[in-house]
């Protein structure tokens, strides 16, 4: 078999291709002594852009958030200047009577305060509780009226939970009623729950 002048020039250009292919996979392989190590992913630009603007603009808000924090923390702070005052729940439920014992006396003519009644105090949400106080009397339906008005009309924050009404004396034109007021105070002063204990 004899080779043709175009089939010598196709083998000596395999056989060139061949080394330059050897080379290349020789220079490239990880077991050479080249030492080559591999490149860290660049970050995506537009994406670190992106996220730069959104910490600038959490940035820039932070200033108002601040004085949203300081204006709401001030109205909580004059708020809370109507907790029932006291070191203990029984002494909150003492100025919450000694309240209520003053008010039936600024009425005309004053309301005389006959029973009186102290709840177990109970929390009220995280961070206060409460304490209330059942007293009895025997009024007129407009005094009554005033003294609920002056309970609500009060600095300190309370509210009236209940009022019964007794069978009236039609001659006095009274009847015996039962108001339980609850006070708000600080949560340390309202007993802890009690759960299950923890296994």
């Amino acid at each position: 078999m004899t080779l043709q002048q175009r089939d010598k020039r196709a083998l000596i250009g395999l056989g060139a291709a061949s080394v330059l292919m050897l080379l290349y996979w020789i220079s490239g392989s990880p077991s050479s002594g080249s030492g080559t190590k591999i490149a860290a992913p660049v970050d995506n630009v537009d994406r670190d852009d992106r996220r730069l603007a959104g910490l600038r603009k959490e940035i820039a808000t932070l200033n108002g958030k601040e004085a949203v924090l300081k204006q709401a923390s001030a109205e909580l702070a004059e708020r809370e200047k109507g907790l029932i005052p006291g070191d203990t729940a029984e002494q909150a439920q003492a100025q919450l009577l000694e309240i209520l014992k003053r008010i039936g006396k600024d009425q005309s003519p004053p309301l005389e305060i006959r029973q009186v009644e102290l709840a177990t105090p109970q929390p009220y949400g995280d961070a206060y509780g409460l304490v209330t106080v059942a007293v009895n009397m025997d009024c007129r339906i407009e005094e009554l009226v005033n003294f609920l008005a002056q309970v609500g009309a009060q600095a300190e924050i309370m509210s009236t939970d209940e009022i019964r009404f007794g069978a009236s004396k039609p001659k006095e034109k009274t009847m015996p009623v039962r108001i339980t007021v609850s006070g708000l105070v600080d949560r340390r002063l309202t007993p802890a729950k009690k759960g299950l204990p923890q296994l």
